[in-house]
């Protein structure tokens, strides 16, 4: 019951002074006490965030993720259910809201980082190995080992918009690895089986446009692309070198590279395979992760020819720059993943050594450069670094954590 003036004042004639306004009390009860809730829901209403400082925390162990911020250095919100996140990866949504993570298990989860939920998850093959998402932002793409091939998804619904399998001969599905987002709407990746490199144009989801580029080299097992989405390189398992594609010329096919690249006839045991991915480009000069050898080699951007060798404590892992490429970080495989090295790169020469812990498995760089965090599986911890001083600054517990993606990925190529 809501009183009027003129009620209120006709109830005053009829009824004792006293008891009008215990009936006033009780009729009024309930309207004021949603009006206090509203005005003090309104008054403690936390901030808006943005998401520009965000990122994502692989725990690999638990299949889950923990949203993290890196203006404060603090993690934010939990998300369980992922699935097997031993090899994940992920991307971002162009507005950087939503992260999209690939797991090992075929599963492709939606995370809204704002809600901290896991908005949505498809299981869309037996065995993945990561994914990509177009220029326009609008689909996503992951490349499967089981069913060889790559399923395009739709990024807002995750429906499937395009299935593409990695025939390669009949009844033959080759694995696939590599894959990467470049200009044009398009996807590139590579076949390990095939020895191909296929470029997928997705102007029109519904009839892909697929260009085939056959006899690239045995087993191509890795791939990245250049910042400027120029170029594609593979790198090859079977032989040494590597795969050059001229995304702006595709039609002349692969250029070799940097022919002694890979293990040669040493045979030196491999711990575990660089991620080609991590490459770090340093004005013209490529720092480029040796396989099997303690070594990182330094390439000129202008001709893809050698310049020399840095000798580093393990096999490297990562080779990753700073934002200003002034440094070079490395990680390595075991037995000597305790351990990361910085570069610099002027002079070719290590400045700095540090010892996070067993298992240093990745490492990401705030959007401009200041800070650096460095997940420690072993240890069960993710710590931060100043980039000048090659001090810690801080340091967050995480149950096995690997995978450190952050929201500035969302506006770069290839990641």
């Amino acid at each position: 019951m809501i009183l009027t003036a003129s009620s209120a004042f006709l109830c005053a004639l009829c009824v004792p002074p006293r008891r009008l306004c215990r009936r006033l009390r009780a009729d009024l009860r309930p309207w004021l006490a949603i009006s206090f809730g509203l005005l003090f829901g309104l008054s403690v209403q936390a901030e808006p965030r943005a998401t520009g400082d965000l990122g994502i925390l692989i725990e690999r162990a638990d299949g889950r993720v923990k949203i993290l911020e890196t203006s404060g250095n603090s993690l934010l919100e939990t998300v369980d259910g992922l699935g097997d996140l031993s090899h994940a990866s992920a991307v971002f949504s162009r507005d950087a809201r939503y992260a999209y993570v690939f797991g090992r298990d075929g599963g492709l989860s939606k995370v809204d980082l704002l809600r901290g939920e896991l908005v949505q998850r498809v299981m869309q093959s037996g065995n993945s190995i990561g994914g990509a998402i177009s220029q326009d932002g609008r689909l996503v793409a992951v490349s499967n080992y089981e069913p060889g091939g790559v399923k395009v998804f739709d990024a807002d619904t995750l429906e499937l918009a395009a299935d593409i399998p990695a025939a390669y001969a009949e009844g033959e599905l080759s694995k696939v690895v590599g894959l990467v987002d470049a200009p044009g709407n398009r996807f590139v990746f590579s076949l390990w089986d095939a020895g191909e490199i296929w470029i997928a144009d997705m102007q029109d989801p519904k009839t892909p446009r697929i260009t085939k580029i056959k006899g690239i080299g045995k087993q191509p097992y890795d791939a990245l692309i250049t910042p400027d989405g120029r170029y594609y390189i593979a790198g090859l398992f079977g032989e040494d070198g590597l795969a050059l594609l001229d995304l702006w010329n595709p039609e002349a096919g692969v250029r070799r590279i940097l022919s002694d690249y890979g293990r040669n006839d040493d045979k030196m045991p491999v711990y575990k395979m660089p991620h080609l991915e991590g490459w770090a480009v340093a004005g013209d000069l490529a720092f480029v992760p040796a396989v099997g050898r303690k070594q990182v080699l330094v390439v000129s951007t202008r001709d893809w020819r050698e310049k020399g060798r840095i000798e580093v404590a393990g096999q490297p892992v990562f080779v990753m720059a700073q934002p200003d490429g002034r440094r070079v970080w490395v990680n390595f495989a075991f037995p000597d993943n305790h351990r990361i090295q910085v570069i610099d790169t002027p002079t070719l020469k290590i400045v700095g050594d540090l010892e996070p812990g067993k298992g240093v498995l990745h490492m990401e760089f705030e959007p401009r450069g200041e800070e650096v965090w460095v997940s420690v599986r072993d240890q069960d911890r993710v710590e931060v670094y100043a980039t000048a001083s090659l001090e810690k600054v801080a340091e967050m517990e995480a149950a096995k954590p690997s995978g450190i993606f952050f929201t500035a990925r969302a506006h770069r190529i290839g990641l």
